[in-house]
């Protein structure tokens, strides 16, 4: 009896598709790679970390970026595909916001770059949702029970950027120092910006 059909793996059909798209004459030779350089370029998380440094040294840009997260990011150049809508998440004391994918792995790429890994994976986006104090611990981010963590699901249209507390100890730091010290998991929300002499 003859086994039935498989499917090639998906390695394979992507490059039997890209392929047929370039035979097609469809898809230029070194198209997809300029392509995904220029996302790489353009998409970074560093850019997040700009605009949390100036809205916390700001206070009237940060009211705009809490305000229309998606103008303020603007301001500083950070905008296009996959950043229509942002919307910023502060966090206080008091409250810590998480960010989560359940459907897919959506991220604001102007400002947080193209999702890592982790945040891809089915563990983190099940997780996350339901259990998220223990993932938080499992990631290295132990909060009080005080703290209330709200987890917050991308939709198709919504963003959302985390802008994390300002440790202490960076009273007297530069914007551009601050920006260093910004981390992306500090803009999902699965971890804290450490304090200057916790070795960030």
């Amino acid at each position: 009896m003859a086994e039935p059909d498989r499917p090639a793996p998906v390695a394979r059909r992507a490059f039997a598709l890209r392929e047929e798209l370039e035979e097609r004459g469809r898809l230029e030779p070194g198209q997809l790679e300029a392509i995904a350089q220029a996302s790489e370029e353009q998409f970074d998380w560093r850019n997040g970390a700009r605009v949390v440094a100036r809205a916390w040294v700001d206070p009237e840009y940060r009211e705009r970026l809490l305000r229309d997260g998606t103008a303020a990011c603007a301001e500083l150049g950070f905008a296009g595909p996959q950043g229509e809508y942002i919307v910023v998440l502060e966090a206080r004391p008091e409250l810590h916001p998480v960010i989560v994918c359940t459907q897919c792995s959506c991220t604001a790429w102007p400002v947080l770059g193209l999702p890592p890994d982790w945040y891809k994976s089915p563990a983190y986006r099940a997780r996350v949702a339901r259990e998220p104090r223990r993932v938080l611990r499992e990631m290295g981010l132990e909060l009080p029970e005080s703290v209330e963590i709200r987890v917050w699901d991308t939709t198709a249209e919504t963003r959302y950027l985390v802008l994390p507390l300002r440790p202490p100890g960076t009273e007297g730091m530069s914007e551009e120092r601050l920006a260093d010290i910004v981390t992306r998991e500090a803009m999902i929300g699965v971890a804290r910006v450490p304090a200057p002499d916790a070795g960030a």
